[in-house]
């Protein structure tokens, strides 16, 4: 498309690791210029993160594309100088350090608003800026953990067990992305300035992660529930499980709607528990669900993934296989929406690989919104930002940015 929704906005981030990188990203991917700080020398550590050759790794690239990178020893006065001339022809400032460091660093709030009266910022943390934790750092395996998701993954009779991606971060940074937007809005929108309270968002991994758990606690305070895990199971609801099939594959399917139930058994050849009036509603199918599970896998497993699948289609029954990263790779509904996109890539090797990135999410006319470019080299545009944006001399670029250290 010829202008990206947001185009001419310009977005300062401060943070690292995964969770304000993501809320970048997302305004990256739509056309905001992002310009994200790194320390000098080593920058941001997950660009050693699941590094198996090269130096940098895919992770990295993935969260941090359409983005330009530059770095600042933000402890300097000459980094701390640049941050505020930075932020004072920014429209948004993210930042994702523990609460308190950028105060301690002279370019906290009054600082930020003293530049830019206009300036939204997103404070992502694991805790929030207040309440008796803000000060406790927290990964996103603690904020999941505290939010209520780790006690309902996995299965009955082991420990929790953990997804495999950073959810906690992820979800954090779409709250800070839509914070960013919120920020914007009400700025644009409002007949008066917002005053700094209002533009400065609190974002919490913990938080963020509770807020996904929908009715926990409300089931708990009103009826005395305590879920448990229930491994590929949803509490209170089935048929919907994973099944394995006879070639060795796997599928979830979902067929715990009232009407799609008599519709699945009938495919799996047992109309009788289809009519059965115990299992007309979820109620009665979770309480019986071993049952139900057990004779589903036992017509799973007589057939191989595709005829499953392809059975399961034709009834109108919601089923899918599960994935691998070469699976979906191959996928022709993700071919066909371009969420596999591909870059040139420096891998370690003589020469870069053809390597293929997440596309962009939400879809506009039709197809994912192209990757304008992967993440960047370390520093890669420190001259170009405070050069050309800043006006710096080449001497005041080595000082901010480190490199005279």
């Amino acid at each position: 498309m010829s202008q990206l929704p947001l185009s001419g906005v310009r977005v300062l981030e401060l943070g690292n690791y995964i969770a304000a990188p993501t809320a970048g990203r997302l305004l990256a991917d739509f056309g905001a210029e992002v310009i994200k700080v790194e320390r000098p020398g080593t920058g941001d550590e997950i660009r050693n993160w699941r590094l198996y050759a090269g130096d940098t790794s895919m992770l990295y690239r993935t969260l941090n594309r359409n983005k330009r990178s530059i770095t600042l020893d933000m402890r300097s006065a000459a980094g701390k100088q640049a941050v505020l001339d930075l932020a004072a022809r920014s429209d948004v400032v993210l930042e994702n350090f523990r609460p308190g460091t950028l105060e301690k660093w002279g370019l906290g709030p009054a600082e930020l608003d003293a530049v830019n009266p206009d300036v939204v910022l997103v404070r992502i943390s694991a805790f929030g800026q207040t309440g008796p934790l803000s000060s406790r750092p927290g990964f996103a395996a603690v904020a999941e953990a505290m939010g209520g998701l780790r006690a309902l993954v996995g299965e009955a009779d082991r420990p929790p067990s953990r997804t495999g991606v950073s959810i906690g971060d992820s979800i954090a940074g779409l709250y800070g992305a839509f914070s960013a937007m919120m920020g914007l809005y009400q700025r644009s929108s409002s007949a008066t300035r917002p005053p700094l309270s209002q533009r400065s968002m609190d974002v919490a991994l913990n938080e963020a992660v509770f807020s996904m758990m929908e009715s926990l606690v409300p089931d708990h305070l009103a009826y005395g529930v305590e879920r448990r895990r229930v491994g590929g199971r949803m509490e209170g609801i089935a048929p919907s499980n994973a099944y394995v099939c006879a070639d060795g594959g796997s599928v979830v399917i979902a067929g715990n709607g009232d009407s799609i139930y008599g519709r699945f058994m009938t495919v799996i050849g047992r109309a009788d528990l289809g009519a059965d009036p115990e299992l007309t509603s979820n109620a009665g199918r979770w309480a019986r669900r071993d049952e139900l599970d057990g004779a589903i896998e036992t017509w799973t497993r007589s057939l191989p993934r595709d005829e499953v699948l392809a059975k399961l289609e034709e009834a109108g029954v919601p089923a899918g296989p599960i994935h691998s990263a070469a699976d979906i790779v191959a996928d022709e509904q993700f071919r066909a929406r371009d969420m596999v996109q591909y870059f040139d890539v420096d891998t370690g090797g003589a020469e870069p690989a053809r390597v293929g990135f997440p596309g962009i999410v939400p879809v506009l006319d039709g197809r994912s919104v192209p990757v304008r470019s992967v993440g960047p080299d370390l520093g890669a545009d420190t001259a170009d930002v405070l050069g050309g944006l800043l006006g710096y001399t080449p001497d005041t670029i080595r000082a901010a940015s480190g490199e005279d250290a």
